[in-house]
């Protein structure tokens, strides 16, 4: 297969925008299945997870390969919801385009949003793809706009429907400025093209000339043809559409109703036409890396799983070529690993391959020491690439197994869950020697118990959860510390001077090293570091991590005989909670942006709500006959709430919740967690 024949594509959505529905459609238009497997029936392809065939949600990214006139398209299908949001983060981290999906009546929504920004983060060309316009409600231009207004992107309508809600019926493709319409049943036949129907005339000319115009800009010999009256051939607009979607001037925009097997064949026709081959986007940044498959070997692994054969590390090759027992060289860890086995993947289903090239994405068996985000290179040609960042969790639980005879059983599953989702995190308490593991949401760590049940076979209980607070520093403060010891042997000696300084939110943690003339030898400073980093993960208002600070190494003392790394770690840990407890401590909680969807009936029960909970509404939009209301909310307050909101609505209203930032906690609620 050809470079330029090769599409890499992940499909992303707010959850229920019918994201899998979609990918289904591929598969069976593509002719990967032979029949329609629906999500409501637990019969999805890509949906081949217990859990997600009885949840009727994606949990893990799904992975196949298909077909489409001539050319070879690898689809990862995304969850569309917030808990399993790293699914999401490293698929796009290795693809070179994406499908987003709208819910044609609800348009723009917070999860869009979110992997809206992280496409944005690793640039990656999107097509838009406005779904179910047969529902009661949708709207088509309403859409359009909140892309515009929400994302602030330049929406390209290449299509335009035919028929609203329960009459839709088609689309007239403003390209080729011709009408295809499908079975008003839904039958999944071939669309039937004729003319653009006369009562859509005025409607479709403007779309058009929208389309030409945002066209001829990206080219300046067609714009002076335009100026003169010329109008660009359909070759010239596919290739300026193309243009502009590779460049991110704006992003096409199709439509359709995938469920009802409608505009399911124009969209892929235009992720071929559209979207780029792995030679249109070579990797940026550090390395600038050509897709050359007789190049040395890059390669990017973005996700582990397990199942009952081993595991499996799925890898995107960027350059040179893979084959089975290779020898491969991790350079994120500076350990040679073995290629085993190579895996092309159709779901849940493996077909085995003898070598790839670059551009492939497969799933290799082998690697034992590899994890999400390193990087395998030829072991003559090390390099690392840019890792996946998996989000700070939020959610805290106490993880109990059932029988001590599991313990050891529950923490080998445990330790296999997070090398799977690095958004999954586990510890073990100081205080109570409880094991702690935390995660993004309730769902998240409820999968991984069931997870624990069913793949693993421990029993294990969950304690109630727990939110997972921060804390840090409201001003700076310097304080000088020494450690002295001396108990008839060698003695330890060390003295350090610190400074701390807050950071602006999110900034994490920073040490710096400032002391001159060998105050504190080099050969300490590492130590210095650690017990800096030690301490500052335990805090000192109520052991939970400090962020946002800034810790400065400024000078310090040594005995030549008395201290060593031991001593300045010491030191160092002591010095460091001496200065937070004189820099004003304050304690941080994780606030959820939070959109509650609900009948008009309800808004005002549903936003005295919000307000009880120390929310703060900060929009109301009207969708159909429901309104939006969008707010942040301390997480703490949010435990529980769809049982309540459910109560207050007569069971009509949801909501769907992300971490958006942590704020500092008010002085009374703050003393009741302190003490």
């Amino acid at each position: 297969m050809e470079d330029r024949n090769l599409r890499n594509i992940g499909i992303i959505a707010h959850v229920d925008a019918g994201k899998t529905t979609t990918s289904e459609r591929i598969l069976y238009y593509t002719g990967e299945n032979h029949r329609l497997g629906e999500v409501h029936d637990g019969a999805a392809t890509m949906d081949f997870d217990p859990q997600e065939q009885a949840r009727g949600i994606t949990i893990n990214s799904a992975a196949t390969t298909v077909f489409w006139h001539g050319h070879q398209i690898n689809l990862i299908d995304t969850p569309g919801h917030i808990d399993f949001n790293i699914e999401v983060n490293r698929s796009l981290r290795v693809l070179d385009g994406a499908v987003v999906v709208f819910d044609g009546v609800a348009g723009v929504e917070p999860q869009t949003e979110t992997n809206w920004r992280l496409a944005d983060k690793y640039h990656v060309p999107r097509l838009a793809f406005v779904n179910k316009l047969d529902r009661i409600g949708a709207d088509f231009p309403r859409v359009v706009e909140s892309m515009r207004q929400r994302l602030g992107v330049t929406p390209l309508p290449l299509q335009w429907p035919i028929g609203r809600e329960g009459e839709f019926r088609g689309l007239v493709d403003l390209v080729t400025m011709q009408a295809l319409t499908w079975p008003a049943h839904g039958d999944p036949a071939p669309a039937e093209v004729g003319p653009v129907p006369a009562d859509l005339a005025d409607e479709v000319a403007s779309a058009r000339a929208q389309l030409v115009e945002a066209v001829v800009e990206q080219d300046d010999a067609l714009m002076a043809a335009w100026l003169d009256g010329g109008v660009p051939d359909e070759a010239q607009l596919r290739a300026g559409i193309r243009r502009g979607t590779l460049s991110g001037r704006f992003v096409p925009v199709l439509l359709g109703s995938a469920f009802k097997n409608k505009g399911v064949e124009p969209l892929l026709d235009a992720v071929i036409a559209y979207l780029p081959s792995p030679s249109d986007v070579p990797v940026a940044g550090e390395h600038d890396i050509q897709p050359n498959p007789d190049g040395p070997l890059a390669a990017l692994a973005f996700k582990v799983t397990h199942d009952d054969h081993g595991t499996l590390t799925f890898i995107r090759l960027y350059r040179g070529r893979l084959k089975q027992g290779d020898t491969v060289y991790n350079a994120t860890q500076g350990k040679r690993e073995r290629i085993s086995r190579l895996y092309e993947m159709h779901a849940d289903r493996k077909h085995e391959r003898d070598a790839v090239a670059a551009g492939a994405i497969v799933a290799v068996v082998g690697l034992k020491s590899t994890v999400t985000g390193d990087t395998l290179t030829a072991p003559d040609h090390p390099l690392v690439l840019e890792r996946i960042d998996a989000p700070e969790p939020v959610i805290d639980v106490s993880v109990q197994a059932r029988t001590q005879g599991d313990q050891q059983q529950m923490l080998k599953a445990l330790h296999a869950m997070v090398q799977e989702d690095p958004s999954l995190r586990l510890r073990v308490d100081a205080e109570s020697g409880q094991t702690i593991l935390s995660g993004m949401g309730e769902l998240q760590l409820e999968v991984a118990l069931e997870n624990m049940r069913t793949r693993f076979h421990v029993e294990a209980e969950l304690g109630r959860p727990q939110v997972s607070y921060r804390e840090t520093i409201t001003h700076a403060a310097e304080t000088r510390y020494l450690h002295r010891k001396q108990t008839g042997g060698a003695g330890q000696y060390a003295e350090v001077v610190l400074r701390v300084e807050p950071l602006p939110r999110g900034a994490g943690f920073v040490f710096i090293d400032r002391n001159v003339g060998g105050a504190v030898p080099r050969e300490f400073v590492p130590a210095v570091e650690a017990g800096v980093r030690r301490t500052a993960e335990a805090g000192v208002l109520a052991g939970f991590p400090v962020v946002d600070l800034q810790v400065t190494l400024l000078d310090g003392s040594h005995h030549e005989k008395d201290s060593s790394s031991l001593a300045f770690e010491l030191a160092a840990a002591a010095a460091l909670r001496q200065a937070l407890r004189d820099a004003g401590p304050q304690l941080l909680e994780p606030v959820m942006a939070v959109e509650v969807v609900t009948p008009l009936e309800y808004v005002g029960d549903s936003i005295g709500d919000i307000n009880r909970r120390r929310g703060l509404v900060r929009d109301q939009t009207q969708r159909a006959n429901a309104a939006a209301i969008e707010a942040q909310v301390p997480l703490q307050n949010m435990f529980g709430y769809i049982g309540q909101l459910r109560a207050l609505s007569s069971g009509r209203a949801s909501f769907t919740m992300q971490f958006d930032h942590y704020a500092p906690v008010p002085a009374q609620v703050a003393a009741a967690i302190v003490h």
